[in-house]
């Protein structure tokens, strides 16, 4: 299944789409798509049957983050190899582990905005793990089935305030609109190989990243047992797994967003995200 959040933000209800590409209202069934209910939302609990009888949404509406209330952000850093060269980083041994505050989250295709002083924020197409089932010292053959799904996010990141305020990679990826999540969260019954995914990211039309999540460093069993190791990991968590070459930072020159770009991320069968780049 595909489900999704759709209205405005803060007001966001849950949806699905059905056989026909079209959002069905499921918020006479559940509350939101949250870690709470992820437990519950299955094919079994929700038949085509009941999707005929749901209102459709309009075409127009706005489609919000595909999870609320989220309870942390892990972020893998330099787990594209290719990546880790452009940026002129070594590999690293163990996965690179930061963090994105949630309050950086906001729908696939809301505005980007650039934050006051920013001078170099930046783009990455990344798969995000929902996690669906509580996570301790998981073993990773078993890895997969603590997978509620996968979704899109960008995560977004002001270089300068990345590498050079100290060295604490979360300062430059927690902006307000930094975390565009959506727009659906596919269901890990529809993602039978996590590792064979095309992804791009396009500016203005121009395609900067075109690669795949086959050429990850550590995979989606490893690094979801690998995270179970160091904290447990809860229903609507977000694990953001890297990203392919191609950012802005890796060009030369270095090519960095201003007010009035479009950025546009996508994953095979995923759709995709759309932002306005505006000033903060």
């Amino acid at each position: 299944m595909k489900l999704l959040r759709f209205g405005n933000s803060g007001q966001e209800k849950p949806g699905v789409l059905d056989s026909c590409g079209q959002i069905r209202d499921l918020s006479s069934l559940f509350a939101d798509i949250s870690g709470e209910t992820l437990s519950t939302l299955s094919r079994a609990s929700i038949s085509q049957k009941d999707l005929d009888a749901l209102p459709i949404v309009s075409d127009n509406v706005r489609i919000g983050p595909c999870i609320g209330d989220v309870g942390k952000i892990i972020c893998i850093g330099l787990n594209y190899s290719d990546h880790a060269a452009e940026s002129g980083m070594d590999v690293p041994p163990e996965p690179i582990i930061f963090a994105k505050a949630t309050s950086a989250i906001c729908g696939p295709n809301d505005d980007l905005e650039l934050p006051v002083g920013s001078v170099a924020t930046d783009w990455e197409v990344e798969l995000a793990i929902v996690i669906g089932r509580h996570a301790k010292n998981v073993n990773e053959d078993d890895a997969l089935e603590y997978v509620a799904g996968y979704t899109i996010m960008n995560d977004v990141s002001e270089r300068d305030f990345q590498q050079k305020r100290s060295g604490q990679w979360t300062k430059g990826k927690s902006c307000d609109t930094f975390g565009p999540l959506g727009p659906y969260l596919v269901t890990a019954d529809e993602v039978p190989d996590p590792q064979n995914l095309a992804m791009w990211c396009e500016v203005n039309g121009h395609r900067y990243q075109d690669g795949s999540t086959a050429t990850m460093v550590y995979g989606v069993r490893y690094l979801v047992s690998y995270l179970s190791q160091f904290m447990s990991l809860h229903p609507g968590d977000v694990i953001t797994t890297g990203t392919p070459p191609g950012v802005g930072m890796g060009h030369d020159p270095q090519v960095y967003l201003k007010a009035g770009d479009t950025v546009e991320v996508g994953i095979e069968g995923f759709g995709k995200q759309s932002q306005k780049v505006v000033q903060g």
